[in-house]
């Protein structure tokens, strides 16, 4: 009988199989979304988002401490404001809910890290992501009111400010403003290819924050482009950006690879709330094996070559990497 050679599957205890994994993941990559309402006292559940909650000021650490006790060391923090103008000036108050929420969390846990979103689709009455000149965003107005939230998130003790605005220039901007103000060592995390994408509905719903009209199609990536992103990401680069960003993850495993192989920057990826409540409503219909389905899904966004995840399932996720189903 003739023998062929063909390549041969890893054989052995599931221990070897671990030992051999070519993707490795740890719960020090993992990032939660936190959401602070300035309106609320203690917590209630966000509708859209099954098993996420918004948290007022009185209980944010709450949040914090429910992320320590999984071993999830990293948040990144979104604002709900009490106030809403034109500009969305409550984004850059000294006593801001982001702000607010930031002292809170650092005089309790100082060795939490905190991630601040600097946008200002939150904080504007129209729901845009920056100021309007009729009923388009006026980029260079915007980006100098992105860099005045990120230095005033920056002053509230922030340990690195992640832009999500998609305007031209604010990562440059941002810079300067950290540099010039003392805040060199506060890193930027660029939201550098975010797509103008459908999954971002159920986020939209918690932050209240969908356009009141028209759609973000005018500053947020085309989902037809690949090429685009790497020049968002050069761009980005060029600026100082020092860690780069793709948003959303799942749809745009092809956008990552392509990132990661051509930048020498850390990546961070955005599970986002569609990504999440997909996987959450088809586990609760008994279509899928939710658990299994969320360890995958995370397992393919790291070895696309992300470094970092944000994600809503941060805490299930490092419990799964400390368990060995994943990591």
């Amino acid at each position: 009988m003739e023998l062929v050679n063909r390549p041969r599957r890893l054989r052995g205890s599931e221990s070897i199989r671990r030992l051999c994994r070519e993707t490795r993941l740890s719960p020090e990559s993992l990032i939660y979304p936190i959401f602070v309402d300035e309106t609320l006292s203690g917590k209630r559940p966000i509708p859209s988002l099954a098993g996420q909650y918004h948290y007022g000021l009185d209980c944010v650490n709450e949040a914090v401490e429910a992320c320590l006790a999984h071993g999830v060391g990293r948040c990144i923090l979104f604002g709900l404001p009490r106030e809403k103008d034109p500009l969305g000036s409550s984004a850059w108050a000294e006593q801001g809910v982001v702000q607010e929420a930031v002292q809170a969390i650092k005089a309790a846990y100082p060795d939490f890290y905190v991630i601040t979103d600097v946008c200002l689709c939150e904080y504007t009455d129209h729901g845009h992501c920056g100021a309007l000149r009729g009923c388009e965003v006026d980029n260079d107005a915007t980006v100098e009111l992105i860099a005045r939230t990120a230095l005033s998130h920056a002053r509230a003790g922030a340990d690195m400010v992640a832009p999500s605005d998609m305007m031209d220039g604010r990562v440059g901007a941002i810079r300067r403003a950290l540099d010039e103000n003392g805040f060199e060592s506060v890193p930027i995390l660029a939201y550098s290819a975010k797509y103008a994408s459908a999954f971002y509905g159920p986020f939209r719903a918690a932050a209240g924050s969908a356009p009141a009209f028209g759609d973000r199609r005018g500053y947020q990536m085309d989902p037809h482009n690949r090429r685009e992103a790497l020049k968002e990401c050069a761009l980005d680069v060029e600026e100082g950006a020092d860690i780069l960003m793709v948003k959303p993850a799942l749809p745009y495993l092809d956008v990552i690879r392509a990132v990661a192989d051509r930048f020498d920057r850390p990546l961070c990826a955005y599970q986002v709330s569609g990504e999440y409540a997909m996987i959450q409503a088809a586990a609760a219909a008994g279509l899928i094996d939710g658990h299994r389905v969320m360890c995958e899904s995370a397992v393919s966004i790291f070895r696309a070559g992300a470094n970092l995840l944000i994600t809503y399932f941060a805490k299930e996720l490092a419990d799964a990497m400390r368990k060995g189903e994943i990591g």
